[in-house]
């Protein structure tokens, strides 16, 4: 089994309009309504592979009620701690004539502290069943920069493997830590390490940093080139091969989804890899996000490439 923190949890709106024309009234052609956050989108990837899924975070208001309603794959068990404010919304306005998005994000409500202590003691037992625990996203105003530290060490205390997707200083706090998996793009790495990054090499040695300083298995995810991996078992690339893309949102949290089945099923380092990059790109083969067609995760699951980069001079 595995659970799934979403603190940062929306209502997802996609607006279907002609055309975006500022200061315009516009008519939108059609409403998709999604239960959203980088969580969510893990949770429903996770599912959908056919693990169950317990998906924890804030729900609140009338929108609350919206978002946990629009929850509705049978896999997955809602233990959202609900809170007095209203669960945000984020827009996606889609502009099918230049075939462009323009997004506005809602911040989210405040949480207070009585609800932060009743969150803790729901995660705690929501973890109990559970092998795997991943941790994504942003987090509400009201919490403290630290907490996703608080959430890996109760975790890994309770001997859960725990997967961290997130960016900034709330990622500096956290891999204090120790999560077993972090999943950073090359931009986060140097943010994170205030390094240049500018070559496979440099890259490299700054996932192994992190490796060595205590994270089991770091990540690099290299959007349509796949990914890097470093962990104790080597050094990795999973290798896409060339498909027509037609949706890249959602690909990282697919990513992190296929980490966790992995990890709950005890498949190989190769195995693991091989099927998280996979199922990463059979989402980017689908319009919705967090999401995936059998068939494409077969087909791919034949075609993804795991090399291991056992002389790093020679594969750069």
């Amino acid at each position: 089994m595995i659970t799934t923190v979403t603190l940062n949890t929306a209502i997802d709106k996609l607006y279907i309009i002609d055309s975006l024309l500022p200061y315009e009234v516009m008519r939108v052609n059609n409403v998709n309504n999604t239960a959203g956050g980088k969580g969510l989108n893990v949770s429903r990837v996770a599912a959908l592979a056919g693990e169950q899924v317990i998906s924890t975070g804030f729900a609140g208001g009338y929108n609350g009620q919206l978002f946990e309603s629009l929850i509705t794959e049978p896999n997955i068990t809602t233990a959202f701690t609900h809170i007095q404010g209203e669960t945000r919304c984020c827009i996606n306005v889609r502009d099918t004539a230049a075939n462009r998005s323009t997004e506005f994000l809602e911040p989210g409500c405040s949480i207070s502290k009585l609800e932060l202590e009743q969150f803790t003691k729901d995660y705690i037992k929501s973890i109990q069943d559970s092998s795997v625990v991943t941790i994504s996203g942003s987090m509400p105003k009201g919490i403290p920069v630290d907490f996703y530290k608080t959430l890996i060490t109760i975790a890994k205390d309770c001997g859960k493997y725990v997967i961290l997707d997130t960016s900034g200083q709330t990622l500096k706090e956290a891999i204090k830590a120790k999560p077993t998996m972090i999943k950073p793009n090359t931009d986060e790495i140097r943010q994170l390490l205030d390094i240049n990054i500018d070559s496979l090499e440099q890259l490299i040695d700054a996932a192994q940093h992190l490796h060595d300083s205590g994270i089991a298995i770091v990540v690099v995810s290299l959007g349509k080139k796949g990914a890097l991996v470093v962990c104790e078992e080597g050094i990795y690339e999973g290798i896409t091969p060339d498909i027509p893309v037609v949706n890249t949102v959602g690909c990282g949290d697919s990513m992190v989804a296929g980490f966790a089945v992995g990890l709950s099923r005890g498949y190989t380092m190769e195995e693991t890899i091989r099927f998280a990059v996979a199922i990463s790109t059979a989402n980017a083969l689908t319009m919705e996000t967090g999401s995936f067609r059998q068939k494409d995760l077969d087909w791919l699951l034949t075609q993804v490439e795991v090399r291991k980069l056992t002389d790093r001079k020679k594969a750069i």
